[in-house]
């Protein structure tokens, strides 16, 4: 192998992409161990990587306010820090820019990425081959060996020990929000579910973001059970995460719950409406499920991402999923 003994990676986009990725700080600290690692991500999903026992520094790129002085101070950091090798897993010309003028002796990215003409190595990107974690695999595979590490988050101990008290018995959590409209399961159905699996748990965890307590208040008020639980923009990234490893089982959409049940191998069922599983992002947990329309849908999937409104008017992808496939999950 290289003798190299400093890397940055880098992945600026969402906070999923940030934790698939994470299975490269694994691989690279498991064939360099002695080698420093550093990560560059966008502001706001530092929390993701607090703690973590493999990373020497973790860059902030701040993309709302003054993008572009910001990204201009991140190139000039990295290209003093002089790394041995760059490994950039964003395809947008941005990070492409930072790794190309990093003044790293090796500098690897996607051939989607625009100005991958400034690497050193471009390594194809193909959607529906590999799972993601596969494919940022590729990205330190001449230089680790063929087997990719899944990616792995690290509550800390104070973190295991904020969420100790919602521990008591068994119990669940849904992620039931996403960004992105047509990858979320409407709000009727899991309360059709939470109805149907209440008397199996002590407790019912509802998890999101801030921006998510309000609809996760509707499905605990519309179920009208006081084991339901409203957490979301109670807990961090990991606390969360703390909390998801326990639980019975995690219901989550395509979304970055699913990759922190991932990262935590923790049971999970995975619900796509109008995004599938062979995109390459489905869960990766040992004990995983999918669960997704009976349907033969010409619409689906409609997109790689999600719409915030269905293409179509009809949101089928959604609207027909049965609810005793994701009550089955969690016998």
């Amino acid at each position: 192998m290289p003798p190299f003994s400093s890397f940055l990676i880098i992945q600026t986009a969402f906070i999923g992409d940030v934790i698939l990725a994470t299975g490269l700080i694994e691989k690279l600290h498991q064939s360099y161990p002695e080698a420093k690692i550093d990560f560059l991500l966008r502001k706001g999903n530092e929390g993701l990587l607090i703690g973590h026992p493999f990373l020497q520094s973790v860059l902030i790129w701040d993309k709302k306010q003054s993008k572009v002085s910001n990204l201009i101070k991140i190139i000039l950091r990295a290209r003093a820090s002089r790394y041995d090798c760059v490994v950039n897993v964003h395809r947008f010309a941005s990070s492409g820019l930072i790794a190309g003028l990093s003044n790293a002796k090796i500098k690897i990215g996607f051939d989607k990425n625009p100005v991958s003409f400034l690497f050193t190595k471009k390594i194809k990107h193909e959607i529906g081959s590999k799972h993601e974690a596969e494919r940022n695999h590729l990205l330190i595979a001449d230089f680790t060996n063929n087997q990719y590490a899944r990616p792995k988050l690290y509550p800390s101990d104070a973190d295991f020990a904020k969420v100790k008290s919602f521990k008591s018995g068994k119990y669940i959590c849904i992620a039931p929000t996403s960004v992105w409209f047509t990858k979320q399961l409407p709000a009727e159905k899991w309360i059709d579910l939470l109805k149907s699996v209440r008397n199996k748990f002590e407790n019912i965890y509802l998890l999101g973001a801030p921006a998510d307590s309000y609809v996760c208040d509707s499905i605990r008020l519309a179920v009208a059970d006081e084991a339901v639980h409203n957490l979301a923009g109670k807990l961090s990234f990991l606390e969360s995460a703390a909390l998801m490893k326990d639980a019975e089982m995690n219901y989550v959409n395509d979304s970055a719950p699913m990759h922190i049940a991932s990262a935590m191998n923790t049971p999970t069922t995975a619900v796509f409406c109008s995004t599938v599983p062979s995109f390459g992002f489905g869960p990766l947990s040992d004990k995983s499920f999918i669960v997704e329309t009976r349907e033969k849908l010409l619409c689906r999937p409609c997109g790689l991402h999600g719409y915030k409104v269905c293409p179509e008017g009809h949101f089928r992808c959604a609207h027909s999923i049965v609810i005793e496939d994701l009550v089955r999950k969690s016998e």
